[in-house]
């Protein structure tokens, strides 16, 4: 048996290997909806609710108010910060759903202060801050709070302002049985992104691309080659004029830092299942 034959059944044998590696890893029947903006749910294997920055009638979605009043079940709102396009129907959903809150203990208390989100659904077990880690659900979501270098605000008018400022964050979530989601919230690269997969492997990175208020197409290739996730979803992008990031120029510089990453392009209303 010649070596030039034995090098290529090894090469075969290592992409067989890593194909099989890969669908173990991301399999599990969990899905991904996309709301438009930086709007998700994730629905469990066993059919547990997330929903992650929940404007659901943002401008992006043109069955926005429809979508809302469908919205019947939810178990977890992960906020990652105080801006309105972010808390969007949190509150609302909440008393709907009785879904608990999943955010930085200073903005959870400053959305039932300021915002009537239900004291009850907005406790320590829920709570948390950046570095912090909690199991929910009975184990079957993981979280990691990481910080994200925005701004954020929450409460009322004063004259020396507003009442209260939030420190924004991302979140990575693991599910049992399913995928690791790393959702970036609003933020610039920071170059501890790289630090990330020390917890666990990201399976899919849902990353801001919009520019003006967050990191551009560049600057989020620049974090998806540091994260090094096996999939990215732009969000965050086009809602607005201001937000000018495309998914095109996204992919150009991908390719252009070579940032090992499957792009997938979700539509508003597409689910994807893992």
């Amino acid at each position: 048996m010649s070596m030039r034959y034995i090098h290529k059944l090894f090469g075969v044998s290592l992409l067989v290997i890593a194909a099989v590696w890969s669908s173990v890893s991301i399999a599990g029947g969990t899905e991904l909806k996309w709301y438009g903006h930086s709007a998700f749910e994730i629905k469990t294997p066993s059919g547990r609710v997330l929903l992650i920055d929940p404007w659901i009638n943002n401008p992006a979605n043109p069955n926005g108010e429809a979508d809302l009043s469908t919205i019947n079940k939810a178990d977890l709102i992960f906020v990652t910060h105080g801006h309105s396009d972010h808390i969007g129907n949190a509150v609302g959903i909440a008393r709907k759903t009785g879904a608990k809150l999943v955010a930085t203990l200073e903005l959870g208390q400053s959305l039932v202060k300021f915002g009537g989100y239900p004291a009850e659904l907005a406790g320590w077990d829920t709570l948390l801050n950046h570095g912090g880690e909690i199991s929910l659900l009975d184990g079957e979501v993981k979280v990691l709070m990481v910080p994200a270098i925005h701004s954020s605000i929450v409460g009322p008018a004063t004259e020396q302002g507003f009442d209260y400022r939030d420190s924004p964050a991302g979140f990575v979530i693991a599910i049992r049985g399913g995928p690791t989601f790393y959702h970036t919230g609003d933020t610039d690269f920071y170059s501890d992104m790289k630090h990330i997969p020390d917890w666990k492997r990201v399976d899919v990175m849902l990353a801001t691309i919009g520019d003006h208020f967050t990191m551009g197409p560049r600057g989020a290739a620049t974090a998806v080659k540091a994260v090094g996730p096996r999939i990215v979803i732009p969000m965050h992008f086009g809602t607005m004029p201001l937000l000018t990031g495309t998914v095109t120029e996204f992919r150009r510089q991908l390719e252009k830092q070579d940032a090992n990453a499957s792009l997938r392009e979700m539509q508003v209303g597409q689910t994807l299942v893992f």
